[in-house]
């Protein structure tokens, strides 16, 4: 039987988790961009990773969620600075990104690709 994806349950592994700043800085080749988010993991070990949403056809912004998940399973119970990044090549909206974190919502404005 054929599920549609949305109808799937989400995993117990994976959370959002908050960030402090979102950017989109230049990349190395004209015209492409690189979505920098930083902030502060909810424990030492957390690993943080940059997930693109999944879309039928391009939005006006392409949601990009802040996770993180524990690969051992045990929390160290200590707080750390991270920043990640992720090229913007194939999810970009029409206008541009937005980062979604446990408890914001930020959206980036890009430049039409020429």
């Amino acid at each position: 039987m054929t599920e549609d994806f949305g109808q799937r349950p989400g995993p117990e592994s994976v959370r959002l988790i908050d960030f402090d700043e979102a950017k989109a800085v230049p990349g190395i080749v004209p015209g492409t961009f690189v979505l920098v988010v930083s902030g502060e993991k909810p424990y030492e070990n957390t690993a943080v990773r940059l997930v693109p949403l999944v879309y039928v056809r391009q939005p006006e912004y392409w949601g990009i969620e802040v996770t993180g998940s524990l690969p051992s399973g045990i929390q160290l119970p200590v707080t750390a600075p991270y920043t990640e990044a992720l090229p913007l090549d194939g999810v970009r909206g029409t206008k541009g990104v937005e980062v979604i974190g446990a408890h914001k919502r930020e959206r980036i404005d890009l430049p039409r690709p020429e």
